[in-house]
């Protein structure tokens, strides 16, 4: 049963959280950080965490947008603890069952501050809320890195290394994009930019978790424990 929710949790979860932006995207009544007038909510000028809010860039309540976008981020808790119970499927070698206990906390502390951003909408928690976004995706940097070299080590098929290694690639670009050179309040194009850039990392973070979860199950078949 615990190697059961590892996997399908972790699913659930990913999908709950598609499901929800797209869901919660119809429901948001409008406006954005340069255009409190704009109608409705657009791929290319809001931030996710603009659903989450309690009211909306136009100033209107935000009741049912915020409600199931949050509801989707807090429980990114959930596949955190699917993560801790991972590292079971790697005891046969000491140093990997070791590097994925590692790794699994480094996913449990991500998914943690996700959701945190759930539970700290920007425009009533701002500095907090912040603190969330930005250092959920840091630290799954050292956690992808780890996983990684767990998975290349383990009888996992290389494609879910693949994965794994492309997942740590785009994560780390985003981390240092952040550091580096995101400057959304410079103009309506800039935030274009982050926003864009905010909507990959979102989509290639759950494809990759969620393709990730198939490398587990084939481990957990290999030892019949499925």
């Amino acid at each position: 049963m615990t190697k059961f929710w590892t996997v399908y949790l972790i699913r659930f979860v990913s999908i709950y959280f598609i499901f929800s932006v797209i869901i919660a995207s119809f429901l948001y009544p409008g406006g954005n950080i340069f255009e409190p007038e704009q109608p409705g909510y657009s791929f290319a000028k809001n931030y996710l965490s603009d659903l989450g809010g309690y009211k909306s860039r136009s100033g209107e309540i935000n009741f049912l947008s915020s409600f199931i976008f949050n509801s989707s981020m807090v429980l990114y808790i959930a596949s955190g603890v699917g993560f801790l119970f991972v590292p079971n499927l790697f005891k046969e070698n000491q140093k990997n069952y070791f590097l994925s206990i590692i790794g699994s906390i480094f996913f449990f502390s991500g998914c943690s501050f996700f959701s945190g951003v759930g539970l700290t909408p920007h425009d009533l928690y701002q500095e907090l809320h912040g603190y969330f976004a930005k250092n959920a995706f840091r630290l799954l940097v050292p956690a992808s890195i780890i996983y990684v070299i767990v998975l290349y080590n383990s009888s996992v098929d290389n494609k879910y290394t693949l994965v794994t290694l492309g997942y740590l690639i785009f994560t780390f670009a985003y981390v240092l994009y952040q550091f580096f050179v995101e400057d959304a309040l410079k103009s309506p194009e800039s935030l274009m930019e982050s926003v864009i850039i905010q909507k990959i990392i979102a989509i290639v973070s759950t494809i990759s978790i969620f393709s990730l979860t198939y490398g587990f199950e084939s481990k957990i078949k290999k030892r019949d424990l499925l």
